[in-house]
């Protein structure tokens, strides 16, 4: 079975560094021409996913803006994330869960089993319980062949209250999770499974990403005010690693096809050109 790792590496060497979110938030609802509810809903994913799935790395949706619409919303996130693996794209679902023991266990069994109907390539979680309350999320996407991107340094103001705190041994929260994170990766090629986000607004960020050698997420580019020229001096020389991501910069075209794959292009270029 291939790792993560490998398949995101061979998928971004083939379609390019880029994540797409799938935020389908009322503002861009009502942006697009569509009613707030579960037919808006339906219409805004599967739109992007049309346009989409055949032709970006990773597709990112938001669970919360699926949830939202309850039991129907689940279910237009469940086609969402098969029609999307179908059509080639990786699906990095967006659910930041955080847990600890067995509740973390059947967090893990639900977005990484794939007998689950939410089953993904991989998922984002939250590490604020301590790095080693993951490790179910950790030890069933090794089995599964999935990844999990951890929360390190968010964009966020509230952010670095926490991530910069100071720990007894003199690093930062953020640099403890970055360096647990690294452990786990050691020696994987071409690229771990387990990955970073890290946000693309935040500048020079005083951490080593140096030894990560797993993928790190950089949302916040677009509409969140970051551009690709920036993610040098986020990521420095871990720059190789980086998979931008983009949401409503690309939504915003829509809800023509020919305009989101428009706006995914231009992206796209751009990313590839900052990233060398």
């Amino acid at each position: 079975m291939e790792t993560f790792g490998e398949r995101l590496h061979a998928a971004v060497a083939k379609r390019g560094p880029l994540c797409v979110g799938i935020d389908p938030h009322a503002s861009l609802l009502a942006r697009w021409g569509l009613s707030d509810d579960i037919a808006g809903l339906e219409r805004f994913a599967l739109t992007v996913v049309e346009a989409l799935a055949d032709r970006v790395a990773v597709l990112k949706p938001q669970s919360a803006f699926f949830e939202r619409f309850g039991s129907r919303g689940i279910a237009v996130l469940e086609s969402t994330i098969r029609q999307s693996r179908e059509a080639g794209a990786l699906v990095l679902l967006d659910v930041k869960r955080g847990d600890i023991g067995s509740t973390m266990a059947a967090y893990a069994s639900a977005y990484l089993d794939p007998a689950s109907t939410l089953c993904s390539d991989a998922i984002t979680v939250s590490p604020y319980l301590g790095v080693g309350s993951l490790r179910p999320a950790f030890d069933l996407a090794a089995a599964n062949g999935a990844g999990v991107f951890v929360l390190a340094l968010t964009s966020n103001p509230e952010g670095p209250a926490v991530q910069h705190a100071v720990t007894p041994s003199g690093a930062t929260v953020a640099q403890t999770v970055i360096d647990e994170i690294a452990q786990v990766n050691a020696g994987a090629t071409p690229l771990g499974s387990l990955g970073l986000v890290v946000g693309a607004t935040i500048g020079e960020t005083g951490h080593d990403l140096a030894n990560v050698n797993g993928p790190l997420l950089a949302p916040g580019l677009g509409a969140q005010g970051a551009t690709p020229a920036d993610l040098r001096a986020v990521f420095g020389e871990s720059l190789h690693n980086v998979l931008p991501s983009y949401s409503r910069e690309v939504l915003s075209a829509g809800p023509s096809i020919t305009e989101l794959r428009a706006a995914t292009s231009r992206v796209l270029d751009d990313c590839r050109a900052a990233l060398g």
